[in-house]
């Protein structure tokens, strides 16, 4: 216990400590026991803060601040509203499309797997055959029977989204337009003595505008890249794996690994066991060995890299704590911690191994 006291003595003594970690707890709290609430907020910050970008790039060139403001949200807006009206529509006629084909699909699956003793009796047995097209069925059943239930929520969610989305765009107007005099407000309530805060939160800022503009650029060129590959390859709902994939980047090694299950099946149940199966198998794996060694790279070069054993462990943590949305939102949560562990102090400096 002594240890444990002299430790904590030895670090909270120093006053700049101190109002960091104040800082730090109060704003866990207020994620943890009130994000549901102010999920509209959160959003327009998180867009706020990546359009603050453009917004800064255009003051800097002369531009006044209102016509700058207008400019950026403008071209939000619209490039939002392009969004909207085109891409959605055609995903989710292709998600219809796919939903429409479960039954075909659902039917050449099981050929393909009743054909597999025969092809591998050494291999694979007709009681596991039977038995995984068993667990297939009953998955089946227990979605369709889910989907008069979902339908009814899917209205209402709908009509929900749609007053959050009004509410994200005045948000986040006034959020880029009043930028200054809201952290002016804002750093009011801060005590005066706090460098260690405001190096912590400089690193922060930039280390998470960089990662959030290169995830962007990052979704959007793989996304696109997919998309031309599976259409020359001829792919069935092209557009939806494209989409997919492209989202897959926000959760590494992990993203790429769970889409390439629906890559592999939708492109089996298509060709078959044939060597267009594996031209599209090996054309994703290609995407993604690029994407992994080559654009990530060039499009993080800014940003303090995590160890792979740092990433999956943000992806669990924050997984466990907040679902999907943590895991979405792992890796600049993890950018968090690592800003606060460089800046803490310590008795014995740090001195990367590699």
């Amino acid at each position: 216990m002594k240890l444990i006291r002299d430790w904590f003595h030895e670090t909270f003594s120093d006053r700049q400590v101190l109002i960091l970690t104040v800082i730090l707890l109060i704003a866990v709290a207020g994620i943890v026991f009130i994000a549901d609430m102010v999920a509209p907020l959160i959003a327009a910050f998180i867009i706020a803060f990546m359009l603050d970008g453009p917004v800064r790039w255009l003051t800097r060139r002369n531009v006044n601040h209102i016509v700058a403001v207008n400019i950026v949200f403008v071209g939000f807006f619209v490039a939002s509203l392009l969004f909207l009206l085109g891409l959605l529509p055609v995903l989710f006629r292709q998600m219809g499309q796919f939903v429409a084909r479960v039954p075909e699909m659902t039917q050449e699956l099981q050929n393909h797997l009743v054909a597999l003793p025969q092809r591998y009796p050494d291999m694979i047995s007709e009681d596991q055959v039977s038995g995984f097209i068993t667990e297939i069925g009953s998955a089946i059943v227990a979605t369709v029977s889910s989907l008069p239930s979902f339908a009814g929520a899917s209205v209402v969610g709908l009509l929900t989204a749609i007053v959050y989305l009004i509410l994200v765009l005045v948000l986040v107007f006034f959020m880029i337009k009043d930028k200054r005099a809201i952290v002016a407000w804002l750093v009011t309530f801060l005590p005066r003595d706090r460098e260690l805060t405001s190096t912590v939160w400089s690193e922060i800022t930039a280390q998470v505008y960089n990662y959030m503009r290169g995830k962007v650029w990052e979704i959007l060129i793989v996304g696109v890249v997919t998309y031309v590959v599976f259409a020359l390859l001829g792919v069935e709902f092209s557009i939806l794996l494209a989409v997919i994939t492209g989202l897959s980047v926000l959760i590494p090694y992990v993203g790429a690994a769970a889409v390439t299950v629906p890559v592999a099946v939708i492109a089996f149940l298509q060709y078959g066991m044939t060597w267009n199966f594996g031209y599209v198998v090996i054309a994703y794996g290609i995407i993604q060995a690029l994407d992994g060694n080559i654009l990530a790279p060039l499009l993080f070069s800014e940003v303090v890299n995590l160890h792979p054993v740092a990433i999956i462990v943000a992806i669990l943590i924050f997984g466990g704590l907040w679902g999907l949305w943590g895991v979405f939102f792992a890796i600049p949560l993890a950018t968090v911690v690592q800003a606060v562990l460089r800046a803490w102090p310590r008795t014995t400096p740090w001195r990367r191994v590699d």
